[in-house]
């Protein structure tokens, strides 16, 4: 189970989402002891924006790897960075790299940076969403057997339609080329395929960025509430199944 503990979330959202390097430490440490086995994190200027700049990475990095001791990634997003050139550039300046980086197949320039992460021996999760071209363009990638795993992201909030959207990715990306599938899906759709992950038995994620809310529609109060919770429900999915 990986906690994904912030997003491009921001202050609007509330103070329960981390944003500062300590309060992402204090909430990456609650959640591994709640159970998760692995971190992504979004890291945020003092503003609260994203960045990939290597003065806002580097200080997130070495707080939660100060606190936990399981592989923590990082988002490479384009919204943090639109110019792929200087995104390439951003990343190449990374000090302190992460144990991996989540590359949006669709985005431009992902197949540049996929292979440029590589090349710092940074493992990559390639992001698939729903409702784009990626999973046909990293169908053709090279690099593709390369990656870590692939990270199905089902882009439909509808928890009406959010698990049929989900099998409908998986059967696109097909055999995937044999690699890892780690399944999940966002706002109202995040339960309804978290439980088909365990049903299917595919690793998941949960945490702020995907949700704010709890199966029953309260307010979360924290990414180790979610991920105690994930942890439950994928342990149901998985013994009705």
């Amino acid at each position: 189970m990986q906690a994904c503990l912030n997003g491009a979330r921001g202050a609007a959202d509330g103070a329960v989402v981390p944003l500062s390097p300590e309060a992402l430490a204090a909430s990456a440490a609650e959640a591994v002891a709640a159970g998760a086995t692995e971190i992504h994190v979004h890291p945020k200027t003092p503003c609260g924006q994203d960045s990939l700049s290597p003065r806002v990475v580097g200080p997130a990095l070495e707080a939660i790897r100060r606190r936990v001791a399981v592989p923590v990634g990082v988002t490479t997003g384009a919204w943090a960075e639109p110019d792929p050139a200087r995104r390439l550039e951003r990343v190449r300046g990374w000090p302190v790299p992460p144990d991996a980086a989540s590359v949006n197949w669709h985005e431009p320039g992902a197949e540049e940076l996929a292979g440029q992460l590589m090349g710092s021996g940074i493992a990559v999760e390639a992001g698939l969403w729903s409702g784009t071209d990626g999973p046909a363009r990293f169908a053709a990638s090279p690099l593709a057997p390369r990656v870590l795993r692939v990270l199905a992201e089902v882009t439909d909030p509808d928890p009406e339609t959010a698990e049929e959207s989900a099998r409908a990715l998986l059967s696109e990306l097909g055999a995937a080329h044999g690699l890892p599938v780690l399944l999940h899906g966002e706002g109202g759709g995040t339960w309804p395929v978290l439980r088909l992950a365990g049903r299917l038995g595919l690793a998941t994620r949960i945490g702020l960025e995907d949700t704010l809310f709890l199966p029953d529609g309260r307010r979360a109060v924290s990414n180790a509430q979610l991920v105690a919770e994930g942890l439950y429900q994928y342990g149901c999915a998985q013994r009705s199944s």
